[in-house]
């Protein structure tokens, strides 16, 4: 196993667990995910920004378990890692990629998406998503070239 194949996999792990836990407790009880910080306060947020982040919530608890997943094949060096590391790559990518550009698009159109804190949260997760799915994608065409 290599550095990258090993930072990546411990990254799938704690934050692709994070993350999903984080989104099935929003998809589940989003007044509850909004009590412990995980989404923005309604008195923060636009009633529309709070639909989409539950709607959003919904389909990530559907999907985002492929993280965690590719992080223990990873750290198991399991011969099925690379390939599923590219496709929670992928995920991660888009995932980051549209919310940034959704979130950014509800600021410009002056839809009230959170505190300044907690869209530093926001984008700060976004930026985190992408550098780690493009890392496991970096380490799942490493592995398979």
């Amino acid at each position: 196993m290599n550095v990258l194949q090993e930072v990546i996999g411990w990254a799938w792990v704690i934050f692709g667990t994070f993350v999903f836990v984080g989104q099935l407790i929003s998809s589940v009880n989003f007044p509850l995910a909004q009590r412990l910080g995980l989404q923005e306060k309604s008195e923060n947020a636009d009633a529309l920004a709070s639909k989409l982040e539950l709607m959003t919530a919904r389909w990530d608890a559907l999907l985002l378990w492929i993280a965690p997943l590719a992080g223990v094949l990873m750290l198991t060096d399991h011969s099925l890692w690379p390939s599923v590391s590219l496709i929670a790559g992928a995920v991660y990518v888009d995932a980051g990629g549209r919310e940034w550009a959704k979130s950014a698009g509800l600021s410009a159109q002056g839809v009230s998406i959170g505190t300044a804190k907690e869209r530093a949260i926001i984008y700060g997760t976004y930026v985190a998503l992408i550098l780690i799915g493009l890392g496991g994608i970096a380490a799942g065409l490493t592995a398979l070239l």
